[in-house]
């Protein structure tokens, strides 16, 4: 049996830990999707009232503590619908390269992305929704394939931009009921996110590249 240098790396393409990890992280966000209509069925059902209460109202205080619970909340479940593939499909992509920096680059998207819209929205809105999210994981997939330099991640660059590049319009000012800051500061915390927890590449000669070849019987 032959163990190659770096069969054991996650975010080596084409080893079995790589396609065990992609594995991972698709069942870990397809389980996000159905707390999220849990939560909007019980809001609904229930007449929580959510939205106006731990929704993101900018410029005022009592809104402020919306800006961690918002992504979890929807406009009905059309809004949730809309939401659901792409957070599932990114999410994946994103998770893949390892829980820790999932985790730390969620939360920056999520401060970043709601602070934005706390200082910049209208005070006559609340802004719920995972749109933030979304897009800081469009940021953090179109920038760490520049920033990490592997062909890995220069594919994936490559798929979430024929996918979803044409979503960028949406961080542009509109008249419809979108919260495009929420849009544009989601995408500018996950660009901040993949500067930040880029993966470092080992230096030559480093323990990386002098392992050997190992022989097992």
């Amino acid at each position: 049996m032959s163990l190659l240098p770096g069969s054991g790396d996650p975010n080596r393409f084409g080893t079995e830990a790589f396609y065990a990890a992609l594995g991972r992280a698709f069942v870990a966000m397809c389980a996000v999707v159905p707390f999220l209509f849990l939560i909007e069925a019980a809001d609904q059902g229930l007449a929580l009232a959510l939205d106006p209460t731990a929704g993101i109202i900018p410029k005022r205080i009592e809104g402020l503590d919306g800006i961690f619970f918002s992504p979890f909340l929807h406009h009905g479940f059309d809004h949730l619908y809309s939401n659901s593939i792409p957070l599932i499909l990114l999410g994946t992509f994103v998770l893949a390269a390892g829980a820790r920096r999932f985790l730390w680059s969620t939360l920056i998207i999520v401060l970043v992305s709601g602070l934005g819209v706390f200082f910049t929205g209208s005070p006559n809105s609340v802004v719920v929704g995972a749109s933030g999210v979304i897009f800081g994981y469009l940021g953090i997939l179109l920038t760490r394939g520049i920033v990490e330099r592997s062909w890995w991640n220069f594919a994936v660059f490559l798929l979430v931009g024929l996918l979803y590049g044409w979503q960028l319009v949406g961080i542009l000012p509109t008249d419809e009921q979108i919260s495009w800051q929420g849009h544009l500061f989601g995408l500018l915390g996950g660009i901040v996110a993949a500067i930040i927890f880029r993966r470092r590449r080992p230096d030559v000669g480093g323990p990386y590249h002098s392992e050997s070849t190992l022989s097992l019987p």
